[in-house]
Parts: C-alpha cells; structure tokens; sequence
C-alpha cells in the first residue's frame, strides 16, 4: 500500500499523462477509444497491444439485436444464471446498453458474421433464452474483434501506445490516484503521473493449473488495487468453463484449448465413458444448463475417474457456414479429428466475476480511479456470468467510465514521491516458475470447482507459507538492474499469491454453495446469504469485513471475523 522505504532511491523517471489505461483488451482499447480526442496512455504488458483474454474468445457477443429479443429478456437470462447476486441496476445497463454497444459496433463495421443474404448471424448458447450471440469468424470472435479494435487504436493519435510495460503499483495520495508505477522494457522504472487512471487489467485465470486464460492474466489490477486499500467485493466467485480440451498442455503451465459452447447451442452433446449423454439427468436443459452446473456435472466425472467427452460430430456435419474452426484445428493439431471422435474434455478456469467493487459508471472506493472489464466486479453477473457477456461488458462499462472521467483535473498530484521496489536477487535454486505451479495446482486442487473447509484451511496455511517466502527472498540483495521478464515474472508472483490467499478466504467465509460457488460441506444455496461480500486490505488485517453494503462503503449491515493475511 504505497510504503515509503528510506533507504530506496525515488524513480527518476517521470512523465505526466491525462488518462493513463491500464490493459489492452476489448475494456481499455474501447474506453481509449472512445475518451478521444483526449489524450490517453495506454499501457500493456504484452508486447503488441494483441495480448489479452480478449483474443482467446471464441464465443461472441451476447446483445439484444434480433426482431423478436429484448434487453428485459436478456436480463432476465442473466439474473437467472447469476444465481439471485446480481445487482439489477447494474444488469439494466449491461442489457440496454448492451443493444445500443452491439449495434454501435455493427454500424462502425465490425466484422460479426454475415447469411448469404448479409444478414448478422445470431447464435444460442446455454441458459440463453435467445438467439442472440453475434461471431466474428465463426468461433474465433475475440480474435477478430480484438485485431479490428487494436489498428484503430493504433491509428488514433490521441492514444500513445506504451507495449511491454508492466505496472507494479497504483500511486495514492490523500484517498486520490495519483499516477501508477511502471516498469518498461527499455526506460526501466517510470512514474505515470496522471489524475485520473483506468483500470482495465483483466482477471485472474492463471490462479489454476487448469486454465483457458492466457499466460498474462496473472490478477494484476486486482492484486495492485488491493496493496491501495480499495473495496474488492464477490472474490469466491470463479467461472470454470465446462469444456476445455483436455491434454498435457495443464501440466505444462499452458492455457487450454476452449471448445466453444455455442458448439452446445447447436446440439453438441456431452458423454462419459461408457458413451452414455448423463446432462439430461442432472438439469432439465441438459447441455445448456448454467456453466457451473455442467462443469461440476463434468468433475464429479473425473475424480471418480472417468473420461468424458464433447460429440460435435453431428454439427461439425452440418457445416453451420464453417462456423468452428479454431475448434477443429485444435483438435486436429492436439491429434483429434472432431468429425469423426468425441473430444475428452475437462472444466478450466475461465472468468472471474468477482474483482474490484465499482458502481455502474465503473467508479471505485479511490477518487480518480475507475475500473472496466474482467477486474472490475459491478455485480453483472452476480454468483455465475451468463455465456457471452463479457465481451458485452467490457464494450459497454468501458464507454460508461470514458463518459464519466471529467473534463478537468481537480487535484494535483505534485506532492506524490515514488520509490524503486526491490527485486530480489534470486539464485538459480530459486525457480519462481516452480513456485508459481505450486499455488496453481492447489489453486485447482482446493480451490477449484469442488470446495470444503478442511481443503481451504490447507490452502490458507499454504498461502501463508508462500507469503512468509516471498517476504525472505524480498529481504535478501536487490537486483539494482533487473531485467523487464524477471520484473515481470516477480511481480506476477507476488500479485497471484496475495489474490489466491483472498480468493481462499472469501471462499471460507461462503458457507453455502450459489452459482460458481461450491461447497460440499455446505452443498445447498442459503436465501438468507443472497448477499455480495466486499471487504478492503485493511479490513483484513483488522479481521473485518462487510456484507450487503454498496461499493462505497455505504448501509453496512454486519461485520464478521476473517482471516488474517501473513
């Protein structure tokens, strides 16, 4: 939380921005966009702005776009999936404006697939009411419409693009952003000065060894929002997407290959090992229940050590205008041909929708700090995300917060002093990559789909050893010219372990089992806890924290004990 130490140098790099955006995905590229012509600093870590879980959906866009749908459907859906959490102002503006976004991208030509006839072509995926899904290149939708967005930022000269750059830590003075703390590749440490900053950092897939995130979504913005004392809310809830293609790629650290549930949404059905479908006999909408019911459905498969497998034989017949093909060539390239075999599938982390608490306009508990995309957490999509709304959210919630940063700065920021981190000098003994694979897999093990007191209680004292191990390499000799991966690396460490500890505790203090939240010493939804969670770094530390009360703090109803971190 912006400790000062003495006897570390201040970065000597300074340069002042009017919006920095932290992230590159569909949230910070479209508030970017749409804050011009005011200038804005874009920052990702990744070396080209195509980084980011945004170009790893294959599913769409979730919209209320077709002749006989409507937003009051749409976010009947949604609340229906989000398991009675969902903070219905918040789902209003999603489904609304959800329309409005969609149809604004459409209009600025986004290249969503098209009939013979030219006619947007609408998919259904499960616990959709509707056909209401637009694609982009058939099952690679986040790619497309991540590359599309990225050349018109990058064309845009209101935006500077800083690539290769990892933020460290949120500079606060006075409850007031300040600025952010960045390591670039070839400019070493730099303090972004600026009054107003966008966090748009992504989620927190690689928390579990089994994962569809990519390599960078390592809980970043979160784990830098906690350190500045903001309002987290909702962090037990982790989305596990029931259908990732199961292979080595786990053991290796790898994201695994998604197979897109629109595929269930065109008749796609799930069989275990003896060939029998078993989804009819768990959930009267079979295949298309809610995420988090297949996905246990899935599990409950695989510990008793069974396979089961996704038939997309019949639908990869149909053609369906070539619609999967990011689908079959996985398969092909994992040694599967989806035309002719069923494919082992297994549940992988897959969204957060638990994150840093915000109000509609994407406002936080820190004045000058606004938040959009996965790392924010306006309670959407409650207890468990409906299929294809987080690209929606990310367009939606990122024009909300560039309409809502004001036009002129209101505070200075000339009093913030910023000081280098230690890196620790580490011998090649020490592998972090060894580390960080620990906590994943008792992140899948423990935290994972299938929760208990006992298995938090071991991952909470796992947690504190790990935190204990990092404070001791921290205290041995700083590296005085780290190199941007080791920052990089470092840092990510750091952020995983302090938001897998949280994700843990709020997990415990979840006594009962609601949308993505299991519990099987509490299997049963509690209507009398259909309340959001929110707690600060500082009500950890004091064994406190808040239920039922707004982003800001606002009608607190109770406090209970929680566990200390470290």
């Amino acid at each position: 939380m912006n400790v000062v130490r003495s006897n570390r140098p201040k970065v000597g790099v300074i340069k002042y921005s009017e919006i920095i955006v932290i992230g590159s995905g569909i949230a910070g590229m479209f508030a970017a966009l749409r804050l011009a012509p005011r200038k804005v600093t874009l920052l990702t870590k990744t070396p080209s702005l195509t980084g980011g879980s945004t170009a790893w959906a294959q599913g769409g866009i979730a919209g209320a776009v077709g002749l006989t749908d409507s937003p009051q459907e749409h976010a009947s859906d949604t609340i229906l999936a989000g398991a009675g959490l969902n903070v219905s102002s918040a789902v209003e503006v999603l489904t609304t404006e959800g329309a409005d976004r969609l149809n604004e991208l459409i209009s600025m030509g986004a290249p969503f697939d098209r009939d013979e006839k030219g006619q947007i072509i609408l998919g259904r995926e499960a616990a959709h009411g509707q056909r209401r899904i637009v694609h982009a290149g058939g099952d690679s939708t986040g790619h497309h419409i991540h590359k599309w967005l990225s050349n018109i930022v990058s064309k845009t000269p209101s935006i500077e693009v800083k690539e290769s750059a990892f933020a460290w830590e949120l500079v606060v003075s006075n409850n007031h952003i300040c600025g952010v703390l960045v390591y670039q590749y070839k400019e070493g440490w730099v303090f972004h000065k600026a009054p107003f900053v966008v966090l748009a950092t992504g989620g927190s897939g690689q928390l579990f060894s089994a994962t569809t995130n990519p390599s960078e979504a390592t809980a970043d913005g979160l784990a830098m929002a906690i350190r500045a004392g903001l309002k987290v809310a909702d962090l037990e809830f982790v989305q596990f997407h029931p259908t990732a293609l199961s292979s080595s790629r786990t053991s290796k650290g790898l994201p695994m290959p998604l197979i897109t549930e629109a595929l269930r949404g065109e008749g796609a059905t799930l069989h275990n090992s003896k060939g029998q479908r078993f989804m009819k006999d768990v959930h009267p909408e079979a295949e298309l229940a809610p995420r988090d019911i297949v996905a246990r459905s899935i599990w409950e498969r695989l510990i008793e050590g069974e396979k089961v497998y996704l038939d997309v034989r019949e639908v990869l017949s149909q053609n369906l205008n070539n619609r999967f093909p990011t689908v079959q060539s996985i398969c092909v390239e994992a040694g599967i041909d989806p035309k002719t075999e069923m494919i082992p599938v297994a549940p992988a982390a897959h969204y957060h929708m638990g994150g840093i608490a915000a109000d509609e306009s994407g406002r936080t508990s820190l004045q000058g700090l606004w938040v959009c995309g996965e790392v924010a957490s306006t309670g959407a999509h409650g207890a468990n995300r409906l299929a294809s709304n987080s690209l929606l959210e990310g367009v939606v919630f990122g024009h909300r917060v560039a309409e809502d940063i004001p036009q002129k700065q209101t505070y200075s920021i000339n009093n913030a002093e910023v000081y280098v981190p230690i890196i620790p000098e580490l011998s090649k003994k020490i592998a972090l990559e060894k580390l960080t694979q620990g906590l994943r897999k008792l992140m899948y093990e423990k935290v994972g789909l299938r929760r208990s007191a006992s298995g938090l209680e071991l991952a909470i004292a796992s947690h504190e050893k790990l935190a204990n191990e990092i404070d001791d390499l921290e205290a041995r000799k700083s590296q005085k010219s780290p190199t941007f991966v080791q920052v990089r690396k470092w840092g990510e460490l750091r952020n995983l372990a302090l938001v897998g500890h949280l994700v843990t505790i709020a997990s415990l203090k979840r006594c009962e089992s609601r949308g993505a939240h299991y519990r099987t010493d509490f299997p049963n939804l509690e209507p009398r806890l259909a309340t959001r969670k929110y707690f600060t770094y500082e009500d950890i530390n004091t064994n406190s924290d808040s239920e039922g009360t707004s982003f800001d703090g606002t009608k607190r109803e109770s406090k209970n004990a929680i566990s200390s971190y470290l």
